[in-house]
């Protein structure tokens, strides 16, 4: 019993729960304003696309690649949608993100064919893919930002599930568009803690020759956590166009980075094979709360990019450590 209890307590999520609370305490000691509810429903606001963004990238990181690629995806959901939405005098909310789930769907499968086929380096397969779809954005769609969306997708915006007003008279709304990564990590929970196919992605992710022996579809295993990445991705594009009340060619581009740290600092390894959902939900919060409320703590804008780096190599040698040590203790 207390080997359990000593060894949940060391895990990687526990690890990110002692430094978001140790942050949010020191935050909270030099500025007594981040102690309100007004904070929760900001920082809700600020994780929501980056969760999706993140879950698509841990499923794939599980199954030993990685994703460079949605970024661009999310960029060209999101103004293409918007375009042909406007031009066609379409007003419907679940047509938009079908339209951004199909434009995702089918960047997704162009990575699947690239790496379970083709066998390119999933790096280098989704790096090419992001600069081909970001020069595709551009070249069809130009630089203008759309700022006029169809009625119903601007109304969307103001609905809210919660509404907070602090004694200033400041008003603070939680946006029903949260529901949407809550759903994608309750979905991606029961697939990967429930399912047959689930246990198969981690299967691929640790050792994927063993994983075809054992007799899992290796290739429709990959197909799938790049499709399911590309469908994510187009899904958060068409959210953030909502969330913003904008459609911007360019305006998530170079945030993969941020999300990966997220990823791998909830304990995701980035050579596959490990990571939860609960984790990245946790690395998730970290990063946003290393974002949006460092400047509280007196650290300059500048310095913010720096310590997300320096958290992502603290998270990347944890869980290597914690790895190493587990395989030592399987040799003794």
């Amino acid at each position: 019993m207390k080997y359990r209890i000593k060894t949940f307590l060391t895990t990687n999520e526990m690890i990110v729960v002692y430094i978001i609370i140790g942050l949010a305490v020191l935050i909270g000691l030099v500025n007594p304003a981040f102690n309100s509810i007004s904070t929760v429903v900001n920082l809700s606001r600020t994780m929501l696309v980056t969760l999706i963004f993140a879950m698509c990238e841990m499923m794939v990181i599980v199954s030993g690649g990685i994703d460079v690629s949605f970024p661009a995806i999310a960029c060209l959901a999101m103004i293409a949608t918007g375009n042909i939405m406007l031009k066609n005098q379409i007003d419907n909310i679940p047509v938009a993100f079908i339209m951004g789930a199909l434009i995702g769907a089918s960047l997704g499968a162009l990575n699947a064919i690239l790496i379970a086929i083709i066998k390119m380096p999933p790096l280098i397969a989704t790096l090419g893919v992001s600069s081909m779809t970001s020069g595709a954005t551009l070249a069809i769609f130009g630089a203008k930002i759309i700022t006029n969306l169809p009625g119903k997708l601007d109304k969307l915006y103001k609905v809210s599930l919660y509404t907070y007003t602090n004694a200033e008279g400041i008003t603070y709304s939680l946006t029903i568009l949260i529901l949407i990564p809550i759903f994608i990590c309750l979905l991606g929970w029961l697939l990967l803690k429930f399912t047959m196919f689930g246990r198969g992605i981690y299967a691929v992710g640790g050792d994927i020759r063993a994983a075809r022996i054992a007799g899992f579809n290796v290739k429709g295993i990959l197909f799938f956590v790049y499709i399911f990445s590309g469908t994510m991705a187009g899904i958060a594009g068409v959210t953030y166009m909502i969330l913003m009340r904008a459609a911007d060619p360019s305006v998530l581009m170079g945030s993969e980075m941020m999300v990966i740290a997220a990823v791998v600092m909830g304990g995701t390894r980035i050579t596959g094979g490990h990571g939860t959902v609960i984790g990245t939900i946790l690395g998730v919060t970290l990063i946003a709360l290393v974002k949006n409320n460092l400047i509280m703590l007196g650290v300059p804008a500048h310095y913010q990019t720096f310590v997300v780096g320096l958290i992502m190599i603290i998270g990347t040698s944890i869980t290597s450590l914690k790895a190493k040590h587990i395989a030592n203790s399987i040799k003794v």
